[in-house]
């Protein structure tokens, strides 16, 4: 007999034979374990010759003795004919089966042993006992291709539509044309129509739903596990009980419950090749990476390669919508979390520049009207100190005080210069002649914003009946305020003299709350333009020189 790795390298070529070559290399074995057997006993019995023997009625004789069912199925799978019908005329049961739910009747129709088989009904064997996966001798003849004995067995009242946990009846697992023929041919003659096949394949899981209702019905527990930690879903995946599984699920029947062996139902579905199932478990929230005390998830106790593919599939789609599902959510958390901090970061930024803004911007137009009056005041004293120039001064007739007034009010009204800040500036006359003050050097920003640009147009003008008058801050504020209401003011009309306009008066005190803006800063607004309180006392009148 060949020892245990022999038979493990050919299990290859026994897979790749058909049914009946598979019959008789199992036959073969079977031969080959007997006469090893034989010959084994042979040789013990020489061994006890030369032992002496002991004397009868010792208490030492001890003999081993075997349970019923296993010396049964051993006489009938030796083909032992008279020892079979010594056992069951001294008592043995026609029925005993052994772990597996195999009884000797079983053994015999698939090792075609008819004798033995005719022996065992006579004595009462149930043709229709069913082994623990539901396999009758009917299923065990037919598949073997035993004509003779499924002869026997119809004639016997076989049933035709005993369903195996497969869902396969007799006829479905015979591969012998003639034994096939003979078994559809019997099926006719009982009147067996493909309604009652369908009828007959769902009326065990039919049982199993009308089991689940009447639980439902009596409130009981559908998760409520076995001895062995199985639940009604694990039956249901295991056989394939599609409907009973839908009811089970529709009640909460837990997808991850498990066993004693850490299955859980998909496990069960997987294993027995179960691809409906399967693929509602999953659809149900079944975990395809759950693993089992021994490490093993649905993927690898699946012995079937189309539910490993349909397995793959389901594992493959799952991950993908997985993986979109996590990068969306990242995406939204993003844009959520942006969104609401942008908001804040801005708001905060904003107001602190702003305020730090206007800050640097009042410092610094302090600091230029500063330096501006020290410099006005500079060219004042070296004015002052020059001698008087040799050449008189061209003689102008003098003109209208009034006219002259209202010549300058429509000067400044057309330059957007108010009528207060006219009305207010000081006029320097000697002997019926206007002379104008010198000059004074801006500062090259100043110069760039809209009110110097008028200011500088009105020195411009030729008119020698105007005179220089000197300027507050508060009114060159007024002016810079006509500038922004007036950006697009006509200009003003030509003029034959030099500039009548004078430069505001270097001894004004500069304004605490003045603003000085930048060309980044653009044109300052007019609320941040606050005017002093008005001097209503009129300036004193200079003369334009030095001589009085």
């Amino acid at each position: 007999m060949a020892d245990h790795l022999e038979l493990l390298s050919e299990m290859p070529a026994v897979s790749r034979m058909s049914t009946q070559e598979r019959l008789k290399h199992a036959q073969k074995r079977r031969a080959q374990q007997l006469k090893k057997w034989a010959q084994a006993e042979k040789e013990a019995q020489g061994k006890k010759a030369k032992v002496r023997p002991k004397k009868t009625g010792s208490k030492d004789e001890r003999r081993v003795v075997f349970p019923q069912n296993v010396t049964l199925l051993e006489a009938a799978a030796r083909n032992d004919v008279d020892e079979v019908r010594q056992l069951l005329q001294s008592g043995f049961s026609a029925n005993l089966y052994n772990e597996d739910g195999l009884t000797a009747l079983h053994q015999c129709c698939i090792d075609d042993y008819e004798e033995i088989v005719r022996m065992l009904i006579d004595a009462g064997a149930d043709v229709n006992a069913c082994d623990s996966e539901l396999w009758t001798p009917l299923h065990a003849a037919a598949t073997c291709g035993h004509l003779h004995l499924v002869e026997l067995l119809i004639k016997h009242n076989a049933n035709l539509l005993a369903v195996n946990s497969d869902g396969n009846m007799p006829y479905d697992l015979c591969e012998d044309d003639v034994t096939l023929d003979h078994i559809e041919t019997a099926m006719a003659e009982q009147g067996i129509t493909q309604e009652k096949i369908e009828a007959a394949r769902e009326a065990t899981e039919m049982r199993m739903v009308s089991d689940i209702r009447a639980l439902l019905e009596a409130g009981s527990e559908v998760n409520a596990p076995d001895a062995s930690g199985t639940s009604l879903l694990h039956i249901a995946a295991a056989n394939g009980y599609l409907a009973a599984s839908e009811l089970l699920l529709d009640h909460k029947a837990s997808v991850s419950a498990r066993d004693s062996d850490g299955w859980q139902p998909l496990h069960a579905a997987a294993c027995w090749g179960q691809i409906q199932l399967v693929e509602l478990l999953v659809a149900h929230g079944a975990d395809l990476n759950s693993k089992s005390l021994l490490d093993e998830t649905p993927l690898d106790v699946c012995g079937d390669e189309e539910v490993r593919a349909k397995i793959l599939e389901l594992k493959h789609k799952h991950d993908a919508i997985k993986k979109s599902q996590d990068k969306h959510k990242s995406a939204l958390q993003r844009r959520t979390s942006s969104a609401g901090s942008r908001g804040k970061v801005v708001r905060r930024v904003s107001v602190t520049e702003r305020t730090n803004l206007y800050r640097r911007e009042h410092q610094k137009e302090a600091m230029v009207w500063q330096q501006r009056g020290a410099r006005e005041s500079e060219v004042q004293d070296e004015e002052e100190e020059k001698p008087p120039a040799n050449t008189q001064p061209q003689q102008q007739p003098d003109p209208d005080p009034q006219k002259v007034e209202a010549g300058e009010k429509d000067d400044d009204q057309k330059n957007g210069v108010p009528e207060e800040a006219t009305s207010q500036a000081p006029v320097s006359q000697r002997n019926g002649s206007v002379r104008s003050a010198p000059k004074h050097t801006f500062s090259k920003r100043l110069d760039r914003s809209v009110s110097y640009q008028l200011a500088t147009q009105a020195e411009l003008c030729t008119d020698l009946s105007h005179e220089r008058s000197h300027h507050t801050l508060a009114e060159l504020k007024r002016q810079r305020a006509a500038a922004k209401l007036q950006r697009h003011a006509p200009p003003p009309p030509p003029c034959a003299g030099p500039p009548a306009q004078e430069p505001p008066d270097s001894t004004a005190p500069s304004s605490p709350n003045s603003v000085y803006y930048t060309n980044a800063s653009g044109e300052p607004p007019l609320l941040k333009l606050i005017a002093p309180a008005e001097d209503t006392t009129p300036a004193e009148k200079r003369p334009c020189c030095g001589v009085m």
